[in-house]
């Protein structure tokens, strides 16, 4: 008997490790694939891209917002994986009504994305299996990399847009605000929740009472340009997704009065590197960290001390 606890604090039992596994998450078929698990992933989103080698075979059951069930049943997964974020909820209760064993994830810190790794591998009973020791220990060995260079370093400060219509960032309480911190990046916005109703966000009309806004998301706020102006950033990172910010996209940013667009530090980055967890963090920390490091080294170039 296998037991696991998920983010909806259930607790989770297999009678043994599946052999036939559904994933609604990209970032766990991901993980699944590199523990070895190809045999037994029968089905996958039509987000689930990567390795591209290994999921093209791989049956599709939708998005991760909106599955077909009628699909996911004909499938007959043993374990079904989804993520608290990521898959709607009352999808994941018409899984979970239908019989289906399915276990919910939520890591809001990279070290928590790697125990969900762990957890993954568990699940599949490999986890004494070389590979998957050797993917799990090298991702932890990356995060302890990561955390002494961190204490080593002064942080720059930095914009990570997650929406360009409407405008839209991440507060400290999310993976992707973690993930920046470690490599020694300050969000700007870390401490700016998501106000309800949308007039409110945007600072027209006063925020719901927090009794209202109970139980909703309030981590990714909709800002508005004069919010950004006024935090002045010394970096704009532009990721790939979800939204893949475009050079229409980074010349608005470069328009305004700020200090990354005056020192020409509005960039592309990996989003897929710095927002999928668990085995994408293995080689994506050391890739992000190299990057994260020459724009420091821009970032100190654009304001040299004073003599």
């Amino acid at each position: 008997m296998i037991r696991a606890r998920d983010a909806l604090q259930r607790d989770v039992f297999l009678p043994s490790a599946p052999r036939r596994i559904l994933s609604l998450v990209p970032s766990d078929t991901l993980s699944l694939l590199l523990l070895g698990a190809r045999d037994r992933l029968v089905g996958r989103t039509d987000y689930c891209f990567e390795p591209a080698h290994l999921v093209s075979s791989i049956p599709t059951v939708g998005g991760p917002k909106n599955p077909d069930l009628d699909t996911i049943l004909r499938l007959a997964p043993d374990l079904v994986l989804a993520n608290q974020e990521e898959n709607s909820r009352p999808e994941v209760l018409r899984m979970i009504e239908a019989g289906l064993t399915v276990y919910v994830s939520f890591p809001r810190r990279v070290a928590d994305g790697l125990a969900h790794l762990a957890v993954l591998a568990r699940l599949m009973g490999v986890e004494k299996d070389p590979v998957a020791r050797d993917l799990v220990r090298r991702g932890y060995h990356a995060l302890r990399e990561a955390e002494e260079a961190r204490g080593k370093v002064a942080p720059f400060r930095v914009f990570y847009p997650i929406w360009m219509d409407p405008l839209m960032t991440i507060h400290g309480d999310t993976f992707l605000s973690d993930m920046l911190d470690l490599l020694g990046a300050t969000n700007v916005f870390a401490d700016r929740p998501r106000r309800y109703p949308l007039a409110a966000d945007l600072g027209k009309a006063p925020p719901a009472s927090p009794e209202k806004v109970a139980g909703r998301d309030t981590r990714y706020p909709r800002i508005t340009l004069d919010e950004l102006i006024a935090r002045d950033p010394d970096v704009i990172l532009l990721p790939d997704e979800p939204h893949p910010f475009s050079e229409e996209d980074a010349a608005a940013f470069r328009a305004l009065p700020i200090r990354a667009a005056r020192q020409g530090l509005i960039v592309p980055c990996s989003g897929q590197d710095l927002s999928w967890y668990g085995a994408q963090s293995v080689e994506g920390l050391p890739r992000m960290k190299k990057f994260m490091d020459a724009l420091r080294a821009r970032v100190a170039a654009s304001n040299p001390p004073p003599s």
